[in-house]
């Protein structure tokens, strides 16, 4: 059996794993990480949905040793102590979920969204999250909660910039 190592929510993990070991069983059933559903477990409902390297996967589509060596983020991974992440606030403030099977898949979605687009539109929203399926809302909860995240993130990241910026004048 092949031997990985991987990062999860910034805890390094070394694993002998079945080569045919999908990554959201390696998340949940070795590593505990059961914020991750498993949904479809063909790639179709987007519920699995975690970051791989900064960018959003759906998990039951990627074998465990694609993800050796690399860094996973998952919405367990999002929060800090007990502070949730401006998009975790976000959907629970805009009742963005009805019965949340699929809400961490869909948060995660939108955040690799708003790397590419930290502004979006009603309609960049909704064709972003296209491959993330709800069955309960009709996702105009959801839309108004990933524009609301977008305004928080973009808030909470003014004052890095300025920090950041700040540091840089400074630096001879």
């Amino acid at each position: 059996m092949p031997r990985i190592t991987v990062t999860v929510d910034g805890i390094t993990y070394q694993e002998d794993v079945e080569p045919r070991l999908l990554l959201v069983h390696l998340l949940r059933d070795r590593l505990g990480k059961t914020g991750t559903p498993i949904g479809c477990d063909t790639g179709n409902c987007g519920a699995c949905t975690v970051m791989l390297d900064g960018m959003s996967v759906k998990s039951c589509s990627v074998l465990a040793v694609q993800a050796d060596g690399n860094d996973v983020v998952t919405i367990e991974g999002l929060a800090h102590g007990n502070e949730w992440h401006p998009m975790q606030k976000a959907f629970h403030e805009e009742h963005a979920l009805q019965c949340g099977y699929c809400t961490p898949g869909m948060i995660m979605a939108a955040i690799d969204l708003l790397r590419d687009d930290p502004d979006p539109s009603e309609e960049t929203v909704r064709e972003g999250l296209e491959g993330n399926l709800c069955r309960c809302t009709g996702y105009c909860n959801i839309v108004r909660a990933v524009r609301r995240g977008a305004r928080e993130m973009s808030q909470r990241s003014m004052p890095e910039q300025a920090e950041q910026t700040e540091r840089e004048v400074r630096t001879p």
